[in-house]
C-alpha cells in the first residue's frame, strides 16, 4: 500500500470527520511509532503503528500483495542498500510498499517472496510453522552417502547449535570435475545455514540456488524475472502447506 495521510487514515477508521482527525493530531492526541505525530504526516498502515488516545488503530485493510521474484546472485535482499548495490526491489518495480520475506545472501539465487502483509510473512518465516525452503547446492568434492546421512540426522553449526533433520538427496556426482549436486530441505531460517551444513561436512559450497518456498518453485521462471503468487498459493502458505 501506498503512503496515505494521518487524517485520512484515521477517518477512514472511523475515528471521526477527516477535519476533527486533523485537530485530534494538533492537539497531540495521535502517535506514530511511538512518537506524537503532526500535521502533514504519512503513513502505510501496514507498517506504521498509529495510536489515538493510547489505543492502537488497525488498518481493515483485506486485500495484500505477494510477488515471487527468482533472485539472480550479486543482488541484494534489503529495501536500500548502504553501498548502492542493486536490491531485490531495484527487480520488482510496482507500485506498492513491499517487503522481502526472510533473506537470501548475495550470492544465492532463487525463490523469494516479497509482500505487505505481516502474517504471511511471519508464517513464512518463523521456525515454528515448519515451512520447507528447498535448496539445490553445488559443492566441491564427492558427496557420500555418510555426508548424506549426516545432514540428514542434523550437523552442529554455530559451534553449539545443532541443525533439525534436513531431507537430503544426492542430484549428480561429476568425479571427472570433482563437483557434486545434493538438494536440501530445511524449514529453519539461521543465517547462511544451508552454506555452514555443507561446511560442518567438509565440503565447500561453489553455488546455491533455493528452488522451493513450500510448494511454490521457481523452475518456470527466468532469473531476474518475477511474478504474482496466485491465490491458491498464498492459501497452502498460510494453512501451512510444505
Amino acid at each position: 500500500m501506498s503512503e496515505i495521510r494521518l487524517q485520512k487514515f484515521l477517518a477512514e477508521s472511523g475515528i471521526a470527520s477527516r477535519r476533527k482527525c486533523e485537530e485530534l493530531i494538533e492537539d497531540g492526541k495521535v502517535k506514530v511509532n511511538g512518537k506524537v505525530a503532526i500535521l502533514g504526516t504519512k503513513i502505510d498502515p501496514q507498517i506504521d503503528k498509529v495510536e489515538y488516545n493510547g489505543k492502537q488503530i488497525k488498518s481493515d485493510k483485506k486485500e495484500y500483495t505477494y510477488v515471487l521474484l527468482n533472485k539472480p546472485i550479486g543482488v541484494v535482499t534489503t529495501a536500500q542498500d548502504q553501498f548502492n548495490r542493486e536490491t531485490v526491489l531495484d527487480l520488482v518495480k510496482i507500485d506498492k510498499r513491499i517487503i522481502p520475506v526472510g533473506r537470501l545472501d548475495m550470492y544465492t539465487s532463487g525463490a523469494l517472496i516479497l509482500t505487505d502483509d505481516g502474517d504471511f510473512i511471519y508464517k513464512v518465516t518463523h521456525p515454528k510453522h515448519e515451512i520447507d525452503k528447498t535448496y539445490n547446492v553445488t559443492v566441491a568434492g564427492i558427496i557420500s552417502d555418510k555426508d548424506v546421512e549426516n545432514l540428514q540426522n542434523g550437523v552442529v553449526i554455530d559451534e553449539n547449535y545443532v541443525t533439525n533433520p534436513a531431507k537430503t538427496k544426492i542430484l549428480k556426482i561429476d568425479k571427472d570435475k570433482n563437483i557434486s549436486r545434493i538438494q536440501i530441505t530445511i524449514h529453519e531460517g539461521k543465517n547462511r545455514q544451508v552454506r555452514k551444513m555443507c561446511e560442518s561436512i567438509g565440503k565447500k559450497v561453489l553455488a546455491l540456488h533455493r528452488a522451493k518456498i513450500g510448494k511454490i518453485d521457481v523452475k518456470d521462471l527466468k532469473i531476474g524475472m518475477w511474478r504474482y503468487l496466485k491465490k491458491s498459493e498464498v492459501e497452502d502458505i498460510l494453512k501451512g502447506e510444505k
